[in-house]
């Protein structure tokens, strides 16, 4: 019997329930998160425990996701309940397009109407959300978190632990590094180095007040 635990009861948990519920392959879906005392009851599935608690259910569920967008978070917790034995299995919503020649590591979700298109290479704990596209090519690392409707051009290659804001756009061919925040609405025609925050048409840095005087 597979039977699915997701950590984290929150709006991004809620989608990523109903993308594996939709997909049909878990006979059971049950959420951890640290209010489960306040949630419980008011969900679609139940919410059985706290985050602390994966190790009581690790024999009586077969497979854990991360419900929570922050890539350090995602991943430590991967890690954890890999620890304790779970599977991390990739979630496709069904309306979603992934090419058979993308290659997509665990841990990673990719919601309903998003395309990941051929021989696209995705790390472990991503998130492609609702009605993203990663093209051909695309190389993305470890928590790279895709928000809803950004675009990526073909052969685009994003570092550990980046975030591409809602409504985004990268052209084909460019590189951004780690740790990188793309803003929304944003088009990025140039590389992006580690850790640097972009905004605007096209991005460019952005510049605090702090860094200015």
């Amino acid at each position: 019997m597979s039977r699915l635990l997701v950590l984290g009861a929150g709006g991004h948990g809620k989608v990523l329930a109903e993308a594996a519920e939709a997909s049909g392959r878990w006979d059971a879906i049950a959420m951890l998160d640290d209010r489960h005392s306040l949630l419980n009851g008011s969900l679609r599935w139940p919410v059985i425990g706290s985050i602390d608690d994966c190790s009581v259910f690790s024999s009586e569920w077969s497979d854990a996701i991360v419900a929570v967008g922050h890539s350090v978070t995602r991943l430590r917790w991967l890690e954890m309940v890999e620890s304790l034995g779970f599977a991390t299995p990739v979630v496709v919503h069904p309306s979603a397009w992934v090419s058979p020649s993308a290659k997509i590591a665990g841990g990673t979700v990719i919601m309903a109407n998003a395309t990941v298109q051929a021989d696209a290479r995705l790390g472990r704990g991503c998130i492609v959300n609702t009605g993203a596209s990663v093209d051909h090519d695309c190389r993305l690392g470890a928590g790279v978190h895709i928000c809803p409707g950004v675009h990526l051009g073909g052969e685009v290659v994003i570092g550990d632990g980046s975030w591409l804001g809602i409504g985004s756009s990268v052209i084909h061919c460019r590189t951004i590094g780690c740790e990188v925040m793309v803003a929304a609405g944003a088009t990025v025609i140039d590389d992006i180095e580690d850790g640097m925050t972009v905004a605007g048409v096209p991005a460019r840095e952005i510049i605090s007040r702090r860094n200015k005087s």
